[in-house]
């Protein structure tokens, strides 16, 4: 689904048949303005998004970025300025900042991620544990925050996982049928839980072994044993209090869940600023 798509569907949930508040206070012709800030320190993300919302609801809403995805900002920074219709900016202005603070919070989680494993050579990578419809949004965002993408979704890569193992009967079954059936241009990845199933992945001809809630003895040895004949991917449970260890084990990437399904929304507040009277 395209970006565009999402924000009309995020606007007909929220508005359902029209704002009875700012229809019962407002009549209709009444301007103003909005002043959009950081309330804490955030990396931004969903700037465009944003944008997006006031003009799918109002083409009219004049729009001013004052930053760009990317940027890092200090409590009391200023995001954007908004100008236009007062009833339009109201009826807007919770579905922007709901896709804005998502965005935010998990650009500035991956960020805080990536922070941790610096120099180790150790790449975060992100997950399918995404909210249902707005993959392609939480995807940029870990991108934004210094991430990488893991496949986005089943049809776009190859992961044998657990219950792949134990349908095709074994490791070696289940890469020999991939390998068989699936487009040549793809890797193979395996999740493996211990080191017999980290050399079977290893002599099979896997191209990433994921190791599986390794304790961290388990993944220096994994690393050790698989000697860079594949990359070596952990998994499992990966926290800001374990992922500089983690990274100093030799792996190449981090898969972190945490960046999508836990990340908190950034703290983003849109004050009004209506027109003096004379």
């Amino acid at each position: 689904m395209d970006t565009a798509a999402l924000v009309r569907r995020a606007l007909e949930e929220d508005l359902g048949s029209g704002d009875v508040t700012s229809g019962s206070l407002l009549e209709g012709d009444e301007k103003g303005a909005g002043r959009v800030f950081a309330k804490s320190e955030l990396v931004v993300a969903g700037i465009d998004v944003f944008r997006e919302v006031f003009h799918a609801r109002d083409p009219g809403i004049r729009f001013e970025a004052l930053t760009a995805d990317g940027e890092r900002l200090q409590t009391g920074n200023d995001i954007a300025r908004i100008s236009g219709s007062l009833r339009s900016i109201l009826e807007a202005e919770r579905t922007a900042l709901n896709f804005l603070q998502r965005m935010c919070g998990i650009a500035t989680m991956t960020a805080r991620f990536v922070q941790a494993a610096e120099g180790s050579g150790a790449r975060i990578l992100d997950t399918r544990k995404t909210t249902p419809g707005l993959r392609v949004l939480e995807k940029h965002a870990v991108r934004v925050g210094g991430g990488l993408n893991h496949r986005f979704g089943l049809d776009r890569g190859v992961l044998i996982k657990e219950n792949h193992i134990t349908a095709a009967g074994g490791i070696t079954e289940a890469v020999r049928r991939v390998r068989k059936t699936a487009p040549p241009a793809f890797t193979v990845e395996v999740e493996v839980r211990n080191m017999d199933e980290v050399r079977e992945a290893v002599e099979c001809g896997a191209d990433i072994i994921m190791l599986d809630n390794m304790n961290r003895d388990e993944q220096v040895e994994a690393v050790r044993l698989i000697a860079k004949r594949a990359l070596v991917e952990a998994s499992g449970n990966v926290t800001l209090e374990t992922v500089r260890d983690i990274a100093e084990t030799g792996v190449d990437f981090i898969s972190v869940g945490a960046v999508t399904h836990s990340a908190p929304a950034a703290d983003i507040s849109l004050v009004l600023e209506l027109p003096r009277m004379p």
